[in-house]
């Protein structure tokens, strides 16, 4: 998968706490299981008058004009700035499919439902928890400034505003590397690809009827 190491984006606020993955990706799509073409959809009942359904043409949907993604200032955005709780409800993958698919590659919150917080980092998205008074300051000047961008350094672990305020975040060893070096679950056994094969030769040596 893509490595992710730093990147400096437009940033989009969703002001809205609790902001579970049926609104993320609602239920209707969850009929396919590919990873891609999920972006049109994202936050399909927010984003448009009508309702979504899958492999429709969105080309000519009427959308609702005070949803930010629908923004004029807001398009091409790959940060999201999101409240408490962000990917809460159900466990589905497909939320992060969609935010990936629309752009998205970095979220910062105050905090994310466990389940969806790990499938961000299985889908090289890299969600960040800050304090939320900086949150509050992040919001309020995105808010007040059009072409708002971060800058973030997954290295050095920094958040770096227009200012060059800088602040610091946490994030487990082991999948700050796998995201440093592009490794999914997939990759990472691949890995171990020469010690699989010695024991499937080992096995079929020593339970030949099983093969």
């Amino acid at each position: 998968m893509q490595a992710f190491t730093t990147m400096k984006g437009l940033v989009a606020p969703l002001d809205r706490a609790n902001v579970d993955t049926d609104a993320i990706i609602p239920k209707q799509f969850l009929k396919s299981i590919k990873r891609t073409g999920y972006g049109p959809f994202l936050f399909d009942e927010w984003r448009y008058e009508d309702v979504g359904q899958p492999e429709m043409d969105c080309t000519n949907r009427p959308l609702r004009s005070e949803f930010l993604l629908n923004q004029p200032r807001y398009q091409g955005a790959t940060v999201l700035l999101a409240r408490e709780n962000f990917g809460c409800g159900s466990s589905r993958e497909h939320a992060p499919w969609a935010l990936l698919d629309y752009g998205f590659r970095c979220i910062i919150a105050p905090s994310f439902a466990d389940i969806f917080y790990n499938n961000c980092f299985k889908n090289v998205i890299l969600p960040i928890v800050l304090d939320g008074r900086i949150m509050d300051a992040l919001f309020a000047e995105c808010t007040a400034t059009e072409g708002y961008s971060l800058g973030i350094d997954l290295q050095a672990q920094r958040v770096v505003t227009p200012s060059r305020e800088g602040f610091s975040f946490d994030v487990d060893a082991f999948r700050k590397q796998c995201l440093l070096n592009g490794l999914d679950d997939i990759d990472l056994t691949l890995q171990e690809s020469a010690v699989i094969q010695s024991y499937e030769t080992r096995r079929k040596s020593e339970a030949p009827w099983l093969f």
